[in-house]
């Protein structure tokens, strides 16, 4: 017991305070969001196929991540303060005041809390992590998340010929949930595929970021295997031609137009996207003798001939139309809406599964419009201004880097400016997608390299504390040199 006793750690010790350790804080931030972004990707497998039965409550599976990941950003001094986040707090809280205010007249206590803060979470609860995926992510994790995006798009791509070729009813198209439902049709009695995702707007976001990888790892010849790239582009095309879906195309046709951005910046990479152009018509070739392929493009082309003949007008103006229907709808509704809005969270999904016990659109459907309704001219206006300015930011960070020869961050930025911009947030999905483009669109930079400062010689001489040579006497001194003292000025008065 005496020697036990001994060995205790002594009481200096014992009371000594822990040091915290930030670089592991760091490391677990960026587990989690590697866990944020596979979640991302495979929470409608789990909701359609492995746990359907929980379908309601895996539409949240990633808010507790994004808590976990603030939580520790604070614990490493990591959580952004800047203006945007600032201001998206404050008009976070005032919204959320504002809501309870408007509904408390009409609706029970706990409703109110539901609806709200079911409308907090979609507007403003992730957001912030749009400034922590660059505090934490490089260039490089950029590019491994690019990779990864890359090869998934083969077996995505096997995925949805099979929906498409399969029947509305079988399992592979269920929806997500255990009730009956079937996915959206595309015409001739085909659905539109949604591959490991919920619904199609899944696959949208996924095949314009694959777009984007895609193109990035053409044009910075980044060191992939040739049949990889070629397997991919072709999944890709694939996909496009059974989506059945016009903003499937649109969103890869937009972040293909930025490659004109990119060649009248950086003209000597004509030559080389000239060649990889050539291979992907040739891919295209070779595909389109594939019957479900030849189909699918006849269903897609379909849609868009019907669309703009509806309209009474061409096919691009039609599509001009639908994109800035948006943008003219919030316009007109901004004098139309009460001063408070009609209550935060209301307008979305889960907001009006809390009041009618159904998800539908009680608002409006398109983003803006929603927004306006729920919070009013004043503060919808906010948040609105508040997303159009962050995109503005991003377009800036995009143009510097491409000037400086990084082609990766306009590349994602034209991927994801429209979801960011008029995404649904309150569809989870397009809420993950929206953060993770504008995420990573700041983290795509190179590190800048840290020049260590070269010691200054002369400081060092100066600040060195001179060595005591003791019991040396004054004839050793002349006859050895001394290295304690400098040369004297007083001559031969030091003999």
């Amino acid at each position: 017991m005496k020697a036990l006793a001994d060995r205790r750690i002594p009481p200096a010790q014992e009371n000594r305070p822990r040091v915290f350790d930030r670089s592991q804080t760091i490391r677990n931030i960026r587990r989690l969001i590697w866990l944020y972004l596979w979640l991302l990707i495979f929470e409608g497998a789990f909701r359609k196929w492995i746990i359907p039965q929980l379908s309601t409550p895996l539409l949240l599976v990633r808010d507790p991540v994004v808590v976990l990941i603030y939580v520790l950003a604070l614990r490493a001094r990591l959580f952004p303060q800047n203006v945007y986040v600032v201001s998206l707090e404050i008009i976070a809280l005032s919204s959320w005041a504002a809501g309870i205010i408007v509904l408390l007249p009409f609706l029970p206590l706990h409703i109110i809390v539901l609806v709200t803060g079911y409308g907090m979470r979609s507007n403003f609860l992730h957001l912030p992590l749009i400034f922590i995926i660059p505090a934490v992510f490089n260039l490089e994790d950029v590019k491994r998340v690019g990779w990864w995006t890359i090869v998934g798009m083969i077996p995505m791509a096997l995925l949805m010929a099979l929906q498409f070729v399969a029947s509305p009813e079988s399992l592979v198209n269920r929806t997500a949930g255990v009730g009956e439902g079937l996915q959206i049709q595309a015409g001739s009695g085909k659905i539109r595929p949604p591959g490991v995702f919920s619904f199609v707007s899944g696959t949208i976001y996924y095949l314009s970021a694959v777009a984007a990888f895609l193109l990035h790892a053409v044009l910075a010849k980044l060191p992939y295997k040739t049949w990889l790239l070629a397997a991919s582009c072709a999944s890709l095309i694939v996909s496009m031609g059974v989506s059945g879906s016009r903003s499937t195309v649109l969103a890869v046709l937009l972040v293909v137009a930025s490659v004109g951005l990119i060649l009248l910046v950086r003209p000597n990479l004509v030559n080389k996207f000239g060649r990889h152009l050539l291979l992907a018509v040739a891919v295209t070739w070779a595909i389109s003798y594939a019957p479900f392929f030849r189909e699918g493009l006849g269903i897609l082309s379909s849609r868009f001939t019907d669309s703009a003949e509806q309209g009474e007008t061409t096919i691009v103006a039609g599509l001009i139309s639908r994109v800035l229907e948006g943008f003219t709808e919030a316009l007109r509704l901004l004098t139309r809406a009460p001063l408070g809005g009609y209550g935060l969270g209301v307008g979305t999904a889960g907001g009006a599964s809390f009041l009618t016990g159904q998800a539908d659109f009680l608002l409006a459907e398109n983003e803006w419009p929603r927004i306006l309704l729920e919070s009013g001219p004043i503060l919808g206006l906010a948040f609105v201004v508040w997303r159009s300015a962050l995109a503005c930011k991003l377009g800036l960070f995009a143009v510097r880097q491409l000037l400086a020869g990084n082609t990766l961050p306009l590349l994602l930025l034209s991927a994801g400016l429209f979801v960011f911009l008029q995404g649904p947030f309150g569809q989870p999905t397009s809420l993950g997608f929206a953060v993770v483009f504008a995420g990573l669109c700041l983290a795509a930079r190179p590190v800048e390299p840290t020049v260590a400062a070269e010691p200054d010689s002369s400081n060092n001489a100066s600040n060195e504390p001179p060595r005591r040579v003791r019991r040396r006497s004054k004839y050793a001194e002349r006859l050895h040199g001394s290295t304690t003292r400098a040369r004297s000025a007083h001559g031969p008065f030091d003999r």
